[in-house]
């Protein structure tokens, strides 16, 4: 089995993961690899998550334009907004978008999940932000997320969804994962009667953790400017 092949395997069995979980509905979400300086695996549009298979997978340029496809399918055109990930970004090499309930919840809501609630959230994702509002299938959307991508991982979508990203697959649906968690767990303990957030010094000992366990990606932590937790 080729490479090209293993990916389009494993975007099918995330898929299934994604399906699985509740963190899509019928034809939502989409799913990009990028397996080379210009060619990405996207998953099609119009198929369910949790039922695609490997040659239903589409390949295209950073432009977007189809290289290769089943006369069936075609990519989503949410596309654009996985193509500036990859513009902005060139240590990733995967972007997960889906619908995740409680963290959809709070994009719908307006509530920025940037509670430090819990270590393994500050670590890993220290705190993600919401992208404004735009059309679906537009560049107002990749325009909004832009602003965030140098210092997070995950966004979540105004009255949208979420989007995550990372150096391979897998970091990037676990990253999806884990802001689904941190979104069910806010959510939870406001209703108990609010979270008690750790401290200050709490939290610098976390993200000095991180730096200890060498982990990749951005990290709201380094930058001074962005740190939500540095006031």
């Amino acid at each position: 089995m080729s490479f090209e092949d293993e990916i389009k395997q494993q975007i099918c069995e995330i898929g299934k993961r994604i399906y699985m979980n509740g963190f899509v509905a019928a034809n939502d979400g989409n799913i990009t690899v990028r397996i080379s300086d210009n060619e990405i695996l996207a998953t099609p549009t119009g198929v369910s998550k949790g039922f695609m298979t490997p040659d239903m997978i589409c390949k295209v340029n950073l432009k977007g334009e189809v290289i290769s496809a089943n006369d069936k399918y075609k990519p989503s055109s949410e596309i654009k907004m996985h193509l500036r990930v990859y513009e902005k970004r060139a240590d990733v090499k995967s972007v997960v978008h889906a619908h995740p309930p409680y963290a959809t919840s709070f994009a719908i809501a307006g509530i920025p999940l940037d509670k430090a609630i819990m270590p393994e959230a500050v670590i890993s994702l220290g705190s993600v932000p919401i992208a404004e509002y735009g059309a679906p299938s537009t560049n107002e959307i990749p325009d909004a997320v832009e602003k965030y991508l140098q210092h997070y991982d995950a966004v979540l979508l105004e009255n949208h969804g979420a989007l995550s990203y990372g150096a391979d697959l897998i970091t990037a649906y676990y990253k999806m994962e884990s802001l689904e968690f941190y979104a069910k767990l806010t959510a939870i303990s406001t209703q108990l009667g609010g979270a008690r957030e750790l401290n200050k010094e709490q939290v610098a000992k976390l993200y000095e953790l991180r730096k200890h366990y060498g982990l990749t990606g951005r990290h709201p932590a380094d930058s001074c400017e962005n740190d939500p937790h540095d006031n």
